[in-house]
């Protein structure tokens, strides 16, 4: 499987005409990119093709079961001209991860990359020219055979479609209010914490709902089995900077391995900063921030890239952190992040992916 098919578009669409109004995932471009599976056969026709409609039978197993993966990413738009991506091959090394725990065969993720920067380059009007706007990226693959028996499909779709989206922080680089859950769990070592799947995120709906009815951005979660140590939040991987040291939660099956987290990891080590990827009980916060010693909490996430959090609820403890500002740590890894993003800054080799100028 070389070739990949091209379908030219009857007509195109009209281009937002007002960038900084884009807002995120609303609008799509004239092409998206489909490939098949049949058991026997493996993937097969790829085809970069107008953005519509996919022909699904009511009992596709994707619809009854979740059996479903995606991922995100994005582009973005240099100064010179440059259109890059960002560590692509982690997204699809993830990708094939999320694949083998829903049972969903694997993709070659060569072909994939090679793929996607063709549709990327036929698709290089739609990526924003305004500051902090990138075009977002998101391949999934869902199962389609039509059947109501349990168990894994033997049809898929692999689908890539494209949306050009706004700033994350239109209004500025403000931290947000987070809420640590302590009802509902999310997901458990064993289960598919570590997949990028849409269980996990329909099973955190609930928890965001209340935290939203609170004024709250967004939920932190506790693990699953003592209700103690720390997660991450619902969109994205979180840090605490307590003392001197820069803490992660470990990964151990329950938290999604983030492609930003593991960015920020590699960077803030060649900084000379001490990290560590542990346990971290939500006590253990609450003492460092009673003893003056919480300096910083951000997240990490495709979406925002380095998001600063200025106030955190547990239980009826409200922690403010930073005085409202975003602390040296969170700033530094935000902008070498998005510069070596938006071909500013010189990155670590193979961190940015020129598709076309």
């Amino acid at each position: 499987m070389t070739e990949i098919k091209f379908e030219r578009a009857a007509a195109l669409k009209a281009k937002p005409q007002d960038e900084s109004k884009l807002g995120f995932g609303s609008i799509f471009t004239d092409y998206m990119f489909v490939m098949e599976y049949t058991e026997g056969r493996g993937w097969h026709d790829p085809v970069i093709k107008p953005y519509g409609p996919l022909p699904l039978d009511p009992a596709a197993m994707c619809l009854h079961y979740g059996q479903e993966v995606f991922e995100g990413m994005k582009a973005y738009r240099a100064a010179d001209g440059r259109i890059l991506l960002f560590r692509p091959e982690e997204n699809f090394k993830r990708l094939n991860t999320s694949c083998e725990r829903l049972c969903i065969p694997k993709v070659d993720e060569a072909f994939c990359l090679k793929a996607l920067e063709q549709l990327v380059e036929i698709e290089r009007d739609w990526v924003p020219h305004i500051p902090d706007a990138s075009l977002y990226i998101r391949p999934f693959i869902i199962a389609t055979e039509g059947k109501l028996g349990v168990h894994a499909s033997n049809s898929y779709y692999y689908v890539v479609v494209l949306s050009p989206s706004g700033p994350y922080y239109a209004a500025g680089l403000d931290p947000v209010k987070i809420y640590v859950e302590k009802s509902y769990v999310r997901a458990v070592r064993g289960g598919m914490g570590f997949a990028k799947t849409g269980g996990n995120y329909a099973a955190s709906l609930k928890a965001q709902e209340e935290a939203s009815e609170q004024k709250y951005a967004q939920v932190l979660w506790l693990d699953g089995v003592e209700r103690r140590y720390i997660e991450e939040v619902g969109a994205m991987n979180i840090f605490f900077v307590i003392g001197d040291e820069v803490v992660t939660p470990a990964l151990q099956g329950s938290i999604l391995p983030g492609i930003t987290r593991k960015s920020a990891l590699e960077l803030m080590a060649s900084w000379g900063l001490t990290v560590s990827e542990r346990r971290l009980a939500i006590d253990e916060v609450a003492e460092a921030y009673d003893k003056g010693l919480l300096k910083e909490c951000f997240g990490t996430g495709t979406a925002a890239v380095v998001s600063p959090v200025g106030e955190l609820k547990w239980g009826d403890k409200v922690m403010e952190i930073g005085g409202g500002q975003i602390g040296p740590v969170s700033q530094r890894l935000y902008d070498t992040l998005t510069g070596i993003q938006w071909g500013k800054v010189e990155g670590p080799a193979g961190w940015s992916v020129e598709v076309c100028k």
